[in-house]
């Protein structure tokens, strides 16, 4: 028997502004949903389902940008994806242009289980959760009076707007357009994508990821970000589980989530070691992080950006829940 570990993020790049009530809101839904991981682990469930049922619980909460709470696009609306993996025989799931499913995480569980394909996406995402008899809502359920706000400060900023709900006071207009960030050579605003995200190996060393995200705010309809893509927000594997959050075209580019598993393979490196070279050498000029745990039982988080949502624990006893270094 080997021992379990389990990691959740909330997103990377935070505004050094947050306020302290949003930052002790967000320690204490990474906490609670730890709490649920673990309590699961010690009751010997499985590695895939144990990542279902936590990435479940941050698409509930509206705190951070999945599910419920989600960005919304350039038309007010919302379009989630999400994407999980079981590292045993490497199976996977993923969905996108999700508008009415409560829990895109559980739609990218069935399309692994119940569909002979990986991804679906839109439409046909959309039918198969009804044929699946999943838990529907009106668009209405996922759109939040902080978003409204939000959608309406990129727009008057014209802009992509990586959205963490700083007090608008002072933020919108010169300030956004005189961004140095960049994304593909255009300019964005504040850097902070909220995506969420759980990887966990239990005790027979199975290792599974799940991500899940509304997107960007004001992004285009029809825009496909990093979480659902396996291989770059979401990878899982014998040797390890990952999930990553940040600027989704970076990562993207960098396929980072199976980068951290391939350089393990062919290196022979440890989970450390391999999680701090993809950070360090895959990302160009993105910002991004990652969460992951190891078949041996080890967990790591990495980051290039101004903090990440995480928190992580492990069989023998550790357990921290952190923001920034």
């Amino acid at each position: 028997m080997g021992r379990w570990a389990i990691a959740v993020h909330g997103g990377a790049g935070i505004d050094p502004n947050l306020p302290v009530e949003r930052q002790e809101q967000a320690k204490q839904l990474l906490t609670r949903c730890l709490n649920l991981g673990i309590a699961a682990l010690r009751s010997n469930v499985s590695a895939i389902d144990v990542v279902e049922l936590v990435v479940r619980e941050l698409e509930t909460d509206p705190l951070f940008n999945s599910g419920r709470g989600s960005a919304l696009t350039e038309n007010g609306t919302v379009e989630m994806e999400a994407s999980i993996m079981d590292g045993t025989k490497r199976r996977c799931g993923a969905v996108s242009g999700i508008t009415t499913v409560k829990n895109p995480i559980s739609l990218a569980r069935l399309v692994m289980d119940k569909s002979p394909h990986s991804y679906l996406a839109f439409s046909g995402a959309e039918e198969f959760a009804r044929k699946q008899g999943v838990e529907t809502v009106d668009n209405d359920y996922f759109v939040t009076e902080d978003n409204v706000g939000m959608l309406k400060l990129a727009k008057e900023a014209n802009s992509i707007l990586f959205d963490y709900r700083v007090p608008l006071i002072g933020c919108a207009g010169a300030a956004v357009n005189d961004s140095p960030l960049q994304m593909n050579g255009l300019p964005i605003s504040i850097y902070a994508p909220e995506t969420v995200g759980c990887v966990v190996v239990d005790r027979e060393g199975r290792c599974a990821a799940g991500t899940s995200t509304g997107g960007l705010m004001n992004k285009m309809m029809g825009r496909i970000g990093d979480s659902p893509l396996i291989g770059a927000g979401t990878y899982a594997s014998e040797l390890c589980g990952v999930s990553c959050t940040g600027e989704g075209e970076a990562i993207i580019r960098s396929t980072l989530a199976r980068d951290v598993s391939a350089v393990m393979e062919y290196k022979g490196v440890g989970l450390q070691e391999a999680v701090d070279y993809v950070i360090k050498h895959r990302l160009d000029e993105g910002f991004a992080g990652l969460i992951a745990v190891s078949n041996k039982g080890e967990v790591v988080c990495g980051f290039n950006s101004n903090g990440m949502f995480r928190g992580c624990a492990t069989e023998d006893g550790f357990m921290e829940v952190a923001m920034w270094e």
